[in-house]
């Protein structure tokens, strides 16, 4: 599940300044070797296209990397996933993994204030066969989860989302380790779009360290990944 973070702003985060890439790795070598070794030789072709036309865009931080979409493909089929739901959509290449990697009969509810993005994607949805699998609704997730909640944020998609999903089944949420910037102190330097949300991420994370309704596994792959399998 991941949340789209609109902002004019350049991408230079002062985290990334010497980095060429999204992830937490501090090493563009390595992440480059996991890239070339593990991940990209497997890319199917028309996520492949995606991420090269996402690349290009302005608003490419939003992107989710491939090795996250690698393992997003994982976990709907290890967990045997047939009814899944993404909050916030960008131009859709976590949503094409999802859909690629659910049985033929599987279905996708996709979540997104902006339809352009979405669109921009679609023919490699389309050409890879998956556009019947995804029901797209340019709504507000919140609005659309019954207007019970009032603040855009990770952590009322968590208070209601919990209720939709079934003891054993997943959430994951992306951006959980922000750039990183959830573990510098509040005057450090960072870009307004990251100083934004950090005190969002931050709430979230503590939440759900103790919600006893789930267990949590954090992942340091791309920015950040935490996993939640409900158990009561």
């Amino acid at each position: 599940m991941a949340v789209n973070h609109e902002d004019n702003k350049p991408v230079g985060h002062k985290l990334y300044s010497e980095l060429a890439h999204k992830s937490l790795l501090r090493s563009d070598a390595l992440y480059k070797y996991v890239l070339d070794t593990s991940v990209f030789p497997r890319e199917h072709p028309c996520l492949k296209e995606l991420r090269e036309m996402t690349d290009k865009h302005p608003r490419n931080v939003m992107s989710t990397p491939a090795d996250e979409g690698q393992l997003i493909s994982m976990l709907v089929k290890l967990i045997n996933a047939k009814n899944t739901m993404e909050i916030g959509v960008y131009t859709g290449y976590s949503l094409l993994s999802t859909a690629l990697a659910l049985p033929s009969d599987g279905k996708v509810l996709a979540l997104d204030i902006n339809r352009e993005y979405y669109e921009l994607g679609l023919p490699m949805i389309e050409k890879a066969g998956v556009a019947h699998k995804i029901d797209f609704r340019e709504v507000s997730a919140l609005s659309f989860l019954d207007q019970l909640l009032q603040d855009d944020n990770y952590l009322n998609y968590h208070k209601r989302v919990i209720d939709l999903v079934k003891v054993g089944g997943l959430i994951g949420y992306d951006n959980t380790l922000w750039t990183g910037s959830v573990a510098l102190p509040p005057d450090a330097p960072m870009l307004e779009f990251i100083r934004g949300y950090r005190d969002y991420v931050i709430e979230l994370n503590k939440y759900l360290a103790q919600d006893s309704r789930v267990e949590i596994c954090q992942l340091t792959v791309g920015d950040g990944i935490t996993l939640c399998r409900r158990i009561s």
